[in-house]
């Protein structure tokens, strides 16, 4: 299921969502050179993703993860790696990834950012992507694999949207074998299959301590995810909130 719109106003133009996507873009471009080349790929990746091991000093010094190409990453000890956590949430592995991550971040931040405001909204998105990190890291601390994406930061925005709007519709490209079909359904079914996914795939995981292939560990979703869940109302704007419900309640009646 690939979610296209969903049926929700909002109130002003959503400046963060769009800087964010452009942070995004600009990053896989000018830092990761669009993926053209395979070894400014790889440094970015090795230089400025997460790697858990590094951070909790469990992984050996030296280690190397396998990149492909007959490249490494090799663990080291380097002062930066204390930034990864941030850094690493504005790189991607490769276009589907940072595709994937800008098209659910656009349908679902915007009424996110419009219920918290912008400021509020900027700290949320950090502060859950942050949560993410250290989700992951709870769960594979000695592991070596460079972590990337914005998914545990977009988690984040899915489960506050998912305690804001549940009825909201949400307008899903739908594949069943040979036929693609444009359905709606309620923002809840959607959010709640999409985590439970996640679940499906991280809790062997917690037995095995293994990570995706993909180098964006699944448990940063489901912590992120989480984290946006617990703490949209800490964050959200009670006079942006009345002004959103009526904006809604005004469309409904038309």
């Amino acid at each position: 299921m690939i979610p296209i719109s969903d049926d929700n106003p909002t109130l002003r133009f959503p400046v963060v969502t769009v800087l964010l996507l452009v942070a995004l873009a600009a990053t896989w471009v000018f830092v990761q050179s669009a993926g053209l080349d395979p070894r400014t790929l790889a440094a970015s990746v090795c230089n400025w993703g997460m790697v858990p091991g590094e951070i909790t000093g469990r992984a050996r010094v030296g280690a190397g993860f396998a990149l492909g190409h007959g490249m490494a990453c090799l663990v080291d000890a380097d002062p930066r790696n204390i930034l990864t956590p941030i850094t690493s949430m504005f790189l991607h592995g490769g276009w589907g990834h940072l595709l994937g991550n800008g098209l659910f971040l656009w349908i679902f931040g915007n009424n996110v950012e419009d219920i918290m405001g912008r400021g509020r909204f900027a700290a949320f998105y950090l502060l859950c992507g942050l949560i993410a990190a250290g989700a992951q890291v709870a769960i594979n601390p000695g592991s070596i694999v460079p972590m990337v994406g914005a998914s545990g930061a977009i988690s984040g925005v899915l489960g506050a949207y998912l305690m804001l709007y549940p009825r909201v519709r949400v307008n899903i490209l739908l594949f069943l074998f040979i036929f693609i079909r444009v359905i709606s359904v309620p923002a809840w079914l959607m959010l709640l299959f999409w985590i439970g996914m996640q679940l499906v795939e991280g809790l062997p995981q917690l037995s095995f301590g293994s990570t995706v292939s993909s180098g964006v560990a699944v448990w940063a979703h489901i912590g992120g995810f989480a984290a946006g869940a617990l703490l949209v109302h800490v964050f959200e704007n009670p006079q942006l909130v009345r002004a959103h419900t009526m904006l809604r309640n005004r469309g409904n009646a038309g």
